[in-house]
C-alpha cells in the first residue's frame, strides 16, 4: 500500500468554511450533529478518503474519537497519522465489547459509513440525545435484502398529474399528505 501524506495547517475559520461548504458530503453531516467539546464520537469505516477529516475535525473540536477499521495497518493509521483517541479492528473484534470498552458511558456521535448489523450494534450503545450521521452503507450495497435489525421505512404520498399539483401542495398545509408529498407529471 502506498499512502500519500499531507499535512497542513489549518485555521478555526477554515474548518468552519470547509465544514460549511454545500458540495462536501461530511459537511452536512458533521454539522447537522454539533459536536462539542468532550463528547464522544465513534466513525466507522474511519480510513476513506472523506471520513478520515471526519475524526480530525471532531478531534479538533475537543471530541474524543475513536474510529474502526479492516486491517490493523488502518487502525495504526487512526492513532498515529489521524490522531484519534484510539481505534480498533472490527473484523477480529466483538463490535458490542469493543464499543462498551471504548464508550462505557455511551456515544454521543455516530458517524456511519457502514450501516447493518454495525449500525444497529452502534445505536444499542447510543446517549439518549445522540445523533446519528448516516454517511454511507457499505455493508448493504451488494445485498439483495438489507440485513440488520434496524430497517427504516421511508413513504412517499405521490399525487398523479401536473393538473393536481395545487391541490397537493394545499393538502401538505393541511395536514394530508403521509410522508413526502410527490407530484408525478409523466410516467415512464
Amino acid at each position: 500500500m502506498h499512502l500519500q501524506h499531507s499535512h497542513a495547517s489549518i485555521s478555526e475559520a477554515s474548518i468552519q468554511q470547509f465544514l460549511q461548504h454545500p458540495d462536501m458530503p461530511v459537511s452536512a453531516n458533521l454539522c447537522l450533529c454539533s459536536p462539542k467539546a468532550g463528547e464522544t464520537v465513534y466513525v466507522s469505516s474511519a480510513c476513506g478518503g472523506v471520513v478520515q477529516l471526519v475524526g480530525q475535525f471532531a478531534k479538533m473540536m475537543g471530541c474524543y474519537v475513536v474510529g474502526s477499521a479492516s486491517t490493523e495497518e488502518k487502525v495504526n493509521l487512526l492513532r498515529t497519522k489521524f490522531g484519534f483517541d484510539d481505534a480498533f479492528n472490527y473484523t477480529e473484534h466483538d463490535l458490542a465489547a469493543a464499543l462498551k470498552r471504548y464508550f462505557p458511558e455511551g456515544i454521543d456521535i455516530y458517524f456511519d459509513n457502514v450501516g447493518g448489523k454495525m449500525l444497529d450494534e452502534a445505536i444499542l450503545h447510543m446517549k439518549p440525545h445522540g445523533r446519528v450521521a448516516a454517511c454511507g452503507m457499505i455493508s448493504q450495497y451488494n445485498l439483495e435484502e438489507p440485513e440488520g435489525i434496524h430497517t427504516l421505512v421511508h413513504v412517499e404520498d405521490v399525487a398523479e398529474g401536473l393538473e393536481n399539483a395545487s391541490s397537493a401542495l394545499i393538502g401538505v398545509f393541511h395536514g394530508h399528505n403521509v410522508g413526502k408529498k410527490a407530484v408525478r407529471v409523466a410516467s415512464g
